[in-house]
């Protein structure tokens, strides 16, 4: 094993708030030449990992650890990845069973276990073998020939964006800031929404904590509105395309998933059914007077740093 090998990669990483339109911009991202974009949320953690901010969030949305002695095999089963896994395991079991995504997960790990031979296990080298052999093993993805950058999501994983960065020195992190408003209006939706106090904290905390790691990581943070992405696709989709250095691509206007357009309906790619302004703002009008002024009085100062000190 070359203890200095180290497999090519180049990352990007999307992160967002839970209904802050995380899912809606990877599908943006969706069918770029240059890019290859998981199909899925990439939830790579495992309880392998545990600092001051477990309590904030379940593992599975963290960047992970790895313990040294496992085969390829336990390496690859300490990804949660419970989204693509459970399709390839049971297709019937989840929200996905109608996407067309034809794999092996046989043949998935067994690309995972070829990139890895002769390499050093590194966090870094198992998190790459990770994403190419999901792509070597997707056999009717739309694939340019071009793609050279990997795509992931994981909701809140940019709290960890420094450890991401010390894998991946020259990836990016893209960050999805909502107004709380709307996005606590939707995340009433699910069926086991996040009790009201905890989610407007927690929306408080992921954006604070990814500005402070702005600051130290420029070049490499990159802080979206999910307002501006919907009003105004075009400016934020050539801005991240500068930021990481691609072309600007008209498939970069609508959200699509392997180049099947998902305009009229995002769902089950995410919370968010349409990505429009109207129904934004329309969500905010589907709270009550108290639950607008609690936002309001908690979030003031984040609030007017990214200007939705008006909205209510």
């Amino acid at each position: 094993m070359n203890d200095n090998a180290n497999i090519d990669f180049k990352f990007l990483m999307i992160s967002a708030g839970f209904e802050h339109g995380g899912n809606v911009t990877q599908r943006f991202l969706d069918g770029h030449e240059s890019l290859y974009v998981y199909p899925f949320e990439s939830q790579l953690g495992n309880r392998h990992f545990n600092d001051y901010l477990s309590s904030l969030e379940r593992f599975q949305y963290r960047y992970p650890e790895f313990p040294s002695g496992l085969s390829f095999h336990q390496l690859y089963e300490l990804f949660y990845d419970e989204e693509l896994k459970t399709l390839l395991r049971k297709p019937n079991g989840t929200k996905f069973k109608n996407a067309d995504l034809k794999m092996d997960e046989k043949v998935r790990i067994e690309f995972f276990g070829n990139h890895l031979k002769d390499k050093a296990l590194t966090r870094k080298n198992i998190v790459a073998a990770f994403f190419k052999a999901t792509f070597d093993a997707w056999t009717n993805y739309k694939t340019s020939g071009k793609n050279e950058i990997y795509v992931g999501y994981s909701p809140i994983i940019g709290i960890d964006a420094p450890r991401i960065l010390m894998d991946f020195p020259d990836g990016h992190i893209v960050h999805v800031v909502r107004n709380p408003f709307s996005a606590y209006s939707d995340t009433k939706k699910r069926p086991f929404p996040l009790p009201f106090q905890q989610y407007i904290c927690s929306w408080n905390l992921y954006h604070h904590i990814v500005l402070m790691h702005q600051q130290h990581y420029p070049e490499n943070i990159i802080i979206i509105r999910y307002e501006d992405l919907v009003d105004n696709p075009q400016v934020v989709m050539e801005r991240i395309a500068a930021k990481i250095g691609i072309a600007f691509k008209e498939t970069m206007l609508h959200p699509s998933w392997n180049g099947m357009d998902l305009t009229n309906n995002i769902y089950p790619w995410g919370t968010i059914v349409s990505a429009t302004s109207e129904a934004n703002l329309h969500a905010i009008s589907e709270l009550n007077k108290d639950e607008k002024q609690y936002i309001k009085k908690t979030s003031e100062l984040l609030l007017k740093y990214f200007g939705y000190d008006q909205l209510v």
